[in-house]
């Protein structure tokens, strides 16, 4: 007797039948094009704010180029650790974005232990838009330019007091930054939020804040409260008589709050790459930028390489402020 085995007609088919229930998977299947369903947009703070207003706005941009639904979900808490964590933690696939602020960098200083690495666990997509802080001052206190606000600080230590939106918040560290910068002390008073704080100075509780611009912006502008300088690299486009902390002596001071959009790591490259020129399409409409900017905020569109070495510079100079500052760590 041979010594071969002979299939049976049963075996036979039964490994044809495996054969051709294999074969799909055998060929090369044809990639569904990006994105064939919903994509969620993550912003991890309440809705209402800056960046959610950011978020919706682009949301609506890539809707109309991609011709799918691109939701926003607000997943707020733990001073926005919790959403930014999700998104690390969520399939690299291009369907779960994030967009976040400042916090994504002043975080992991600011946290004994935050959820995510900000290099590590993220793939950048774009910059998208920036805002600088302002120091203002009450009309009453006479202070009319930080060197007036140094000379006073220096003359009488501990007379002068701030108001921020809270602790870490950006505002709240450009106003540590001056203090390091110009060998000053000021007391810090924090509020829980930027609308209590500004109630703060209007009502004259306060003489002195540092405040994002978008929330400072109408008191400027009605002459109520005095700008003396903004933080950003350049003098912003309606306050031309406003100086940057750069012009008023201090080189390199920039302390802004900015916007931008990740991905979680691994994201395929031309998945990024499809968000990136969506993205910086609509932030060179000049619609889109008007917009933004009735919100307080400049574009940037600087794409991936941008956000990348912002978050590479930001990381460690904000923890080394927030050090030399000695906040306390949450």
């Amino acid at each position: 007797m041979s010594g071969k085995i002979r299939p049976t007609r049963r075996t036979w088919l039964q490994g044809a039948g495996a054969l051709a229930l294999g074969a799909p998977f055998v060929r090369p299947a044809r990639a569904a094009a990006y994105p064939d369903r919903t994509v969620r947009i993550i912003v991890p703070f309440a809705a209402g704010g800056p960046s959610d207003l950011t978020a919706r706005l682009l949301s609506q941009k890539f809707g109309e180029a991609f011709g799918q639904t691109f939701i926003v979900e607000n997943r707020g808490g733990a001073g926005s650790n919790l959403g930014t964590a999700a998104v690390a933690r969520s399939a690299p696939d291009g369907y779960t974005l994030l967009v976040t602020s400042s916090a994504f960098v002043v975080n992991p200083g600011l946290y004994k232990q935050v959820p995510y690495d900000p290099v590590k666990d993220f793939a950048p997509v774009t910059e998208l838009d920036t805002s600088p802080n302002v120091f203002i001052a009450t009309k009453a206190s006479g202070i009319t330019s930080i060197k007036q606000l140094v000379e006073r600080a220096k003359a009488n230590p501990n007379e002068l007091s701030y108001a921020s939106a809270g602790v870490g918040t950006t505002p709240h560290l450009a106003g540590e930054l001056l203090k390091i910068a110009a060998g000053i002390n000021v007391t810090h008073i924090p509020y829980p939020g930027a609308g209590p704080a500004m109630q703060s100075i209007l009502s004259g509780t306060v003489p002195l804040m540092c405040a994002s611009l978008p929330g400072a912006h109408p008191s400027i502008m009605n002459g109520t409260l005095t700008a003396l300088a903004v933080t950003g690299p350049q003098r912003w486009f309606d306050m031309p008589n406003v100086p940057t902390m750069i012009e008023a002596g201090y080189p390199g001071f920039v302390a802004d709050t900015f916007h931008g959009m990740l991905a979680p790591a691994g994201t395929p490259p031309d998945v990024i790459d499809k968000l990136v020129k969506v993205a910086l399409d609509a932030l060179q409409d000049q619609t889109f930028h008007e917009k933004l900017r009735t919100l307080g905020f400049d574009v940037i569109a600087a794409g991936p390489d941008g956000l990348r070495k912002r978050i590479a510079d930001e990381v460690p100079r904000y923890r080394d402020i927030i050090a030399k500052a000695g906040i306390d760590k949450v």
